[in-house]
């Protein structure tokens, strides 16, 4: 669903906001604005298409087997990696077809422009740091040992 959501988004944007570039929703505070960014955050690594293409690749097939593999039950852990996953993939087909990452959210107090699947990565991160350092078993069984 993140990748249906993603590819429809970025269809409207190159047909509506490309042609006009920019469009300020919220004065001073939000704005879509139509970028291609051939790099990765903040435009590092511009034109490493090749390197993006295969790291996103491994990463989505890791997130994939570790799914089928562990089939973890952790609602929190699922919701994490079908961000990721999604987002990842979002982000692929745009580098695979058009070699470059359609962005177009603009936030003024977060200078980067970034679109829906930058913003499903971040979150399945975030979310996925979460379970790791508050819900895991492993750090459970650490607090364990620490307390005899």
């Amino acid at each position: 669903m993140v990748v249906v959501i993603d590819y429809i988004i970025k269809i409207l944007v190159i047909n509506n906001l490309k042609p006009i570039s920019s469009l300020e929703i919220i004065p001073g505070l939000f704005s879509l604005n139509y970028v291609e960014n051939k790099g990765a955050a903040f435009g590092m690594l511009a034109n490493a298409r090749w390197i993006f293409i295969v790291f996103t690749i491994a990463v989505i097939i890791f997130l994939i087997i570790f799914l089928f593999w562990k089939k973890p039950t952790s609602k929190l852990l699922n919701v994490a990696f079908i961000l990721i996953i999604g987002g990842g993939i979002g982000n692929l087909i745009d580098r695979i077809f058009y070699g470059y990452v359609v962005d177009y959210l603009s936030i003024s107090f977060f200078p980067p422009v970034c679109n829906f699947a930058d913003y499903c990565v971040t979150i399945g991160a975030f979310l996925l740091v979460i379970y790791l350092i508050f819900i895991t078993d492993y750090t459970k069984k650490n607090k364990e040992l620490k307390n005899g």
